[in-house]
């Protein structure tokens, strides 16, 4: 019963930046849609499209939406041992600087 209609899934791929950078120049050319260079080289769409999108960030030439690679890996690195990390958070009740409430201090 198991084998009836369910698909195996495959073990999860790692690509190197070389090979990613080559799908993304495919893609950016316009000779091709993205759909069609995933299936050239048998990629889920969707991770080329992410592919292209962490390369424009990294480029500087997407406006908005997330962080370059090198930034992604700097905050990888420090997150859990940034001291002000918690102090960075907003608080129910506390002000989005992490700096407690003075009851009365915006009043005059």
């Amino acid at each position: 019963m198991e084998s009836m209609g369910r698909k195996r899934s495959r073990p999860r791929r790692s690509f190197t930046p070389e090979f990613k950078a080559e799908v993304v120049e495919l893609c950016q050319r316009g000779d091709r849609s993205v759909g069609q260079v995933a299936r050239d080289f048998d990629l889920t769409e969707t991770a080329v499209r992410e592919w292209v999108k962490q390369a424009e960030r990294d480029a500087g030439t997407r406006a908005h939406g997330g962080l370059t690679s090198a930034n992604e890996v700097s905050r990888a690195c420090r997150w859990p041992r940034c001291p002000t990390w918690s102090a960075n958070i907003e608080q129910p009740g506390q002000p989005a600087t992490g700096q407690p409430s003075t009851p009365g201090a915006n009043m005059k």
